[in-house]
C-alpha cells in the first residue's frame, strides 16, 4: 500500500468517526441520546431512609449531576429538561456479613439503595417509575463505619450513578 493510499484511508476512518460521532445518535462515552434531547434535570434526591450523613441527599444528587455532565453533552436545567430523574434514598443500612466459627461477622457492609423516576419527554417509551438501584461496599468489622464512611458513599454511589445512566442513556 502506497503512501497515499494510506493517508486517503486514514482520512476516510477519522472522517467516518466524526460523522458518526457528531450525529448524536451514538457517542463514544456509551450514550444512545437522541438529537432532540438537549437537557436534562436531576431534582435533589431525599432521604427516606433515616440514616446516613445529613448531607447524603444532597452529595448524591450533586454526584449524579456531575456524571451526567462528564458523560454527556446534555446541558443542565433545574426543571424540566428532555430528560428528567428524580428519586429518593430508600435504605441506608450497616449489614453484617461473612460470620466467622464464633458466629461474629468478619466484615460489615454498608448498602445503599435508591428509587428513582425517570421521564424521557421526546421518547415516552423510554420512561420508567420506581427503577431500584442498589450497591454495597464491605469493611472489616474492627473498623469504624466513620472512619470509612465517606469513601464508602462515594464508592457505592459512582456505582449506582453508573447503573442509572446505564438504564437511562445508554441502552447497552
Amino acid at each position: 500500500m502506497n503512501l497515499k493510499t494510506k493517508i486517503t484511508n486514514a482520512l476516510s476512518f477519522g472522517f467516518l468517526l466524526l460523522t458518526v460521532n457528531g450525529c448524536g445518535v451514538y457517542s463514544f462515552t456509551g450514550t444512545n441520546i437522541s438529537p432532540d434531547v438537549k437537557t436534562i434535570s436531576v431534582a435533589t434526591f431525599y432521604n427516606e431512609s433515616g440514616n446516613g450523613p445529613a448531607s447524603i441527599s444532597q452529595t448524591f444528587s450533586e454526584g449524579l449531576r456531575d456524571f451526567y455532565q462528564s458523560n454527556t453533552n446534555l446541558e443542565l436545567v433545574n426543571s424540566n429538561g428532555d430528560l428528567q430523574i428524580e428519586g429518593r434514598i430508600s435504605y441506608y443500612a450497616v449489614e453484617n456479613v461473612a460470620p466467622t466459627g464464633d458466629e461474629l461477622a468478619a466484615l460489615n457492609r454498608l448498602r445503599i439503595k435508591v428509587r428513582i423516576n425517570y421521564i424521557n419527554t421526546k421518547d415516552e417509551t423510554q420512561s420508567f417509575e420506581n427503577k431500584q438501584f442498589t450497591f454495597f461496599e464491605d469493611f472489616d468489622q474492627q473498623t469504624t463505619l466513620q472512619s470509612v464512611e465517606d469513601e464508602l458513599i462515594e464508592n457505592i454511589s459512582e456505582q449506582i450513578f453508573l447503573d442509572i445512566f446505564t438504564e437511562t442513556v445508554a441502552s447497552w
